[in-house]
C-alpha cells in the first residue's frame, strides 16, 4: 500500500524512469554492475539510428525535478463512489470521472491503460496571469536531498524550493508542473494516438519547444489556429486567436489523412434531399431544387455550389476527374449532344479510359451544353469529406451559452468552457468510434458533453476518462453562490444534465450517459505514522488500518495498479465466513481473520481441478495477516505449486 510506495519513490532518481526503460527493451546492454553500455547498444541498433552526442536539449529551472516527479508513484489511494457508482445509468457504465490531481490520477491509470487511449484533448491553465494558475505540489524536499537526488548543486535546488514555496507562476514553474502530466499522457496513448493541446501566446512557444522533446519533433502533426474573438480594443496587434497544437504518439501509426464526414449542413441538405426526391421527379424536381436553393445559398457554407440533385440525392460538379500537377490519362470523350469530342484537361484525365466509360454508363459524369466544357463529376453531398483545415473559426462565447442552456437558473456558472462544437470538429478527423477519449483538465466537462452528443450522431461507443481537481470554488462566484464547492462537482453536475437532456431529445438511443466516479485521497500524519511503525514480523493483525482506508477503496487501488481498469468484473469468494475478491488471476485477501479453516478451505479449492479455481498470485493486505499465517499460507502456497506444476505468487503489500 503506501508503506510500500514511500520506501519505492526515495530510491526515485531523475532518470530512474528513462532507466527502467532502457532495461525494459534493452537489458542486454547493461553489465553485472548495472552500467549502461554504449557501445553494445550502437552495435545492437546497428547503422540504422544516428546518436547524435551534441548537448542538445530544452532546459528550465525544475526540469530535472520534473522527470525525478514523474518517475516516483502517486502516494494516493482511489475511493469508489459507491452510492452514485451503483446508480442504473452508471452502474454497467464505462465512462470514468476522477476527482483529483491530474498527476496523480495519471500515474494510477499508466498502470491499466497504458497505450489504450486513442486521443488526449486537454485545455491547461495558459499561465496568462490573470488565470489564477500557480505551482504548487505536495511533496517536501529539503536542500540537500534535491541536490543528492538531482545531481545538482545546493544553490539550484534552493531555487527549485523556492519556486515551489512561493506559488511561482514563472514560465518555469508552468514547465515543471505540465513535463510529468505530458510525459505520463504520452504512456497513455495507443500506438496511432493523437493529442490536442489548447493554448494561447503566453505559452505557446515553450509547450511547442517541450512537446518536441516529449513526443518527438517527428511526431508534430501540426497546429489550428483557432479564431474564436473579436478585440475591440487592440493596442498594437488585435489578438482574435488561439493555438491548438497535435502531436502523435509515432506518426507512422497514424492515418495519412485526416477527413471528417461530420456536418450538420450535410445532414440537413441530404433530408431535404431526401424529401424533395419523395414528391418530385425530373424537371420538376431540379426546378423545386433552384428555387430553393437561391434562397438559401448563403446559408449553406460549403455547399454552396450544391445546387443540383436528381434521384440520387443533392450534388455539385467536381472537376477531380482532372489528373493535377502530373500528366494523366489521355483519350476523347464524346459529348453526348454535340458528338464531338470534349475539350480535355491540360494535364489528361485521373483515370483510364475503362474507369472513365463506367462513371458515364453509371451518369456520375457532367458534360456542358456542347463540347467546349471540360466534363466533371458528380459528388453528393453524402459524399462529402471536410479537410482538417489548420484554421478554425467559431465563436468563442459558445461554450457559454451551451451552458448556460443546462443551467439557466445561473448566468455564469463557469468561466470561459470550451465549446461541444470545438471538441466534435477536432474529434470528427479521427477514426474513434469505439475507443478512450482522454481530458484530464477536466474544467466544465465540454469534452464528456462533446462525446454523448457524437454517439447520439453516428452510433458510436465513444468513452472518456475525465480527470479534474477539487479545486475550490471561489466565494463569490456563481457556482458557490448555487452551492457548488468544488469544480469537479460542476463538472459531474454538466454531465448528469447533459445526459438528461440527450436522453429526453433522443428516446430510442441507448447507448452509454451514465459514468463512474472515484476520488484520489492522500492519507497523512497520524496514518502514515501508524504505517511505518507497524511490525510486520508482528503475530497481531491491525484491521483498524483497513478501516482507515476502507476495503472497497484499497480492492480499486489495487485493481488498477494490477491492470485490471476502473471498470473490472470481479467475484466474490467464500472461504467459510472470509470473503475474498477474484479479479483475473490475481485474488485479493484484505480482511483480518484469516486464519487455518479459511486456509484449509482455499487451498482445497485451488487443488480442486473441477471447480476452474486457478488463481496466479495471493495478494495480501499485509496488516491484517499475522506473520506465522503469512509463512504458513506461502509454504501451502508453494506445495500447492509444486503439485499444480505451475507458480503461485504470494504478494504481501503494506
Amino acid at each position: 500500500m503506501l508503506r510500500d510506495i514511500i520506501e519505492q519513490n526515495e530510491d526515485v532518481k531523475v532518470n530512474s524512469r528513462e532507466v527502467q526503460m532502457l532495461k525494459e527493451h534493452f537489458g542486454g546492454c547493461f553489465n553485472n554492475e548495472g552500467k549502461f553500455d554504449l557501445e553494445k547498444f550502437r552495435t545492437l541498433i546497428g547503422g540504422e539510428i544516428n546518436i547524435v552526442e551534441e548537448n542538445q536539449g530544452f532546459n528550465f529551472l525544475g526540469k530535472s525535478y520534473a522527470r525525478m516527479i514523474t518517475g516516483q508513484e502517486s502516494l494516493t489511494v482511489i475511493r469508489p463512489d459507491n452510492e452514485h457508482n451503483s446508480k442504473p445509468e452508471n452502474r454497467d457504465s464505462e465512462n470514468i470521472y476522477i476527482s483529483g490531481d491530474n498527476l496523480d490520477a495519471l500515474k494510477h491509470l499508466c498502470k491499466s491503460y497504458s497505450k489504450q487511449v486513442k486521443c488526449i484533448y486537454i485545455d491547461p491553465p495558459y499561465n496568462t496571469g490573470s488565470d489564477g494558475f500557480v505551482y504548487n505540489d505536495k511533496f517536501d524536499f529539503k536542500a540537500e536531498e534535491l541536490s543528492s537526488k538531482l545531481g545538482i548543486n545546493l544553490e539550484q535546488a534552493e531555487h527549485i524550493i523556492d519556486m515551489k514555496k512561493s506559488s511561482s507562476a514563472s514560465d518555469a514553474a508552468w514547465l515543471t508542473f505540465l513535463l510529468p502530466r505530458l510525459e505520463l499522457a504520452k504512456d497513455m496513448l495507443a500506438k496511432d494516438g493523437v493529442i490536442f493541446i489548447s493554448i494561447d501566446d503566453n505559452e505557446q512557444a515553450n509547450l511547442k519547444l517541450l512537446c518536441d522533446e516529449i513526443f518527438g519533433v517527428e511526431n508534430f502533426i501540426g497546429q489550428v489556429i483557432w479564431k474564436n474573438a473579436t478585440d475591440n480594443n487592440p493596442t498594437n496587434i488585435a489578438c482574435e486567436h488561439e493555438y491548438i497544437l497535435c502531436y502523435s504518439r509515432d506518426r507512422e501509426n497514424i492515418e495519412s489523412e485526416w477527413k471528417s464526414k461530420v456536418s450538420e449542413i450535410k445532414d440537413f441538405l441530404i433530408k431535404k434531399g431526401d424529401e424533395l426526391v419523395s414528391q418530385y421527379k425530373g424537371e420538376e424536381l431540379q426546378k423545386v431544387w433552384k428555387k430553393w436553393y437561391r434562397s438559401h445559398k448563403d446559408q449553406l457554407g460549403p455547399f454552396a455550389d450544391y445546387k443540383f440533385i436528381d434521384e440520387g440525392g443533392v450534388y455539385t460538379g467536381s472537376r477531380s476527374v482532372h489528373n493535377p500537377g502530373k500528366v494523366g490519362y489521355n483519350y476523347d470523350i464524346i459529348h453526348p449532344k454535340t458528338g464531338k469530342p470534349c475539350t480535355p484537361p491540360m494535364m489528361g484525365y485521373r483515370f483510364p479510359e475503362t474507369s472513365m466509360q463506367k462513371l458515364i454508363d453509371e451518369g456520375r459524369i457532367l458534360f456542358g451544353e456542347d463540347e467546349t466544357k471540360l466534363v466533371e463529376i458528380k459528388v453528393y453531398a453524402s459524399e462529402y469529406q471536410d479537410k482538417f483545415s489548420s484554421v478554425y473559426v467559431s465563436d468563442g462565447r459558445t461554450g457559454a451559452n451551451e451552458l448556460k442552456k443546462l443551467f439557466p437558473e445561473h448566468k455564469q456558472i463557469f468561466k470561459n468552457p470550451k465549446s461541444t462544437d470545438l471538441i466534435e470538429h477536432i474529434l470528427s478527423f479521427l477514426s474513434i468510434e469505439n475507443c478512450y477519449i482522454m481530458d484530464f483538465f477536466g474544467g466544465s466537462s465540454t469534452t464528456a458533453q462533446a462525446l454523448f452528443q457524437m454517439n447520439v450522431h453516428d452510433g458510436g461507443n465513444r468513452k472518456y476518462i475525465i480527470v479534474q481537481l477539487p479545486e475550490p470554488c471561489k466565494p463569490d462566484s456563481e457556482a458557490a453562490k448555487a452551492g457548488y464547492k468544488t469544480i469537479d462537482e460542476v463538472g459531474q453536475e454538466r454531465i448528469r444534465r447533459a445526459a438528461k437532456q440527450i436522453a429526453e431529445a433522443n428516446p430510442l438511443f441507448k447507448g452509454d450517459l451514465g459514468f463512474k466516479h472515484y476520488t484520489l485521497e492522500y492519507f497523512e500524519g497520524d496514518t502514515i505514522d501508524r504505517l511505518y511503525d507497524f511490525d510486520m514480523n508482528s503475530e497481531m493483525n491491525d484491521n483498524d488500518i483497513l478501516s482507515k482506508f476502507g476495503a472497497q477503496t484499497v480492492l480499486t487501488t489495487w485493481l488498477c495498479r494490477d491492470g485490471y481498469g476502473l471498470n473490472p468484473k470481479v467475484s466474490e469468494v467464500k472461504l467459510k465466513d472470509y470473503t475474498a475478491y477474484l479479479c483475473g488471476k490475481h485474488l485479493y485477501l484484505l480482511d483480518a481473520d484469516f486464519y487455518q479453516d479459511e486456509m484449509a478451505e482455499l487451498i482445497d479449492k485451488m487443488a480442486d481441478t473441477t471447480q476452474n479455481f486457478n488463481p496466479d498470485v495471493i495478494v495480501v493486505f499485509g496488516y491484517g495477516m499475522g506473520y506465522s499465517t503469512r509463512l504458513m499460507l506461502d509454504k501451502n502456497l508453494r506445495a500447492l505449486a509444486d503439485a499444480r506444476g505451475n507458480k503461485i505468487s504470494l504478494d504481501v503489500r503494506y
